[in-house]
């Protein structure tokens, strides 16, 4: 078993929340993780992307080479296509179709979407319509978290028990919605996935 993903967004989006979810399920299932993280110039607004590397054998580079990664999971279109160049052949783009304009010149999001199109692969979801449908405009990113959770080779038990983990210190209520949103994301992928 081996998935390398790169996580991408801008900062306050949740990428890090998304990657946290991602490795205590790794760790509860007892794999072999590593990361890294690249924040951008301001923590809020600037560009975030983080390396996840999972596996059942030991991994020796936090960094997935060059169209290699399993999948891409982006809460931000365009920074989506920033990573284009690291997914595989084979690979799945799962991101969202709600743009983070934090740019004067931020392209036209009908171009952005037309590219993400052209990957073979690609699931395009609206993260921030189903976060408010099921509670909290916050948890987008556990909506696209969802919506990728079946590309990543662990069971959807076990991110949920991450979630519940990673936001238990918060309160029952916080909990509840993100596993809400993580469900309606899932929910979204599973009629699309091959």
């Amino acid at each position: 078993m081996k998935n390398d993903i790169i996580l991408s967004g801008v900062g306050g989006q949740g990428i890090l929340s998304i990657a946290a979810a991602i490795g205590l399920a790794a760790v509860a299932n007892e794999l072999f993780l590593k990361q890294s993280e690249v924040h951008g110039m301001s923590q809020r607004g600037g560009d975030v992307q983080s390396h996840l590397r999972l596996s059942d054998k030991p991994v020796s580079s936090d960094l997935i080479p060059h169209g290699k990664a399993d999948l891409i999971i982006s809460v931000e279109p365009m920074e989506s296509l920033r990573y284009l160049p690291w997914l595989s052949g084979e690979g799945w783009l799962v991101t969202n179709s709600n743009p983070f304009i934090n740019i004067p010149d931020y392209p036209p999001v009908e171009d952005i979407i037309t590219e993400i199109k052209k990957v073979k692969n690609h699931i395009i979801i609206d993260a921030d319509t189903i976060a408010k449908e099921v509670g909290s405009a916050r948890s987008g990113n556990m909506v696209i978290l969802g919506a990728s959770s079946w590309f990543i080779d662990m069971s959807e038990g076990s991110i949920r028990e991450a979630i519940k983990n990673l936001f238990g210190k918060k309160g029952e209520e916080i909990v509840e919605v993100n596993l809400k949103a993580f469900m309606a994301g899932r929910a979204y992928t599973a009629g699309i996935r091959s």
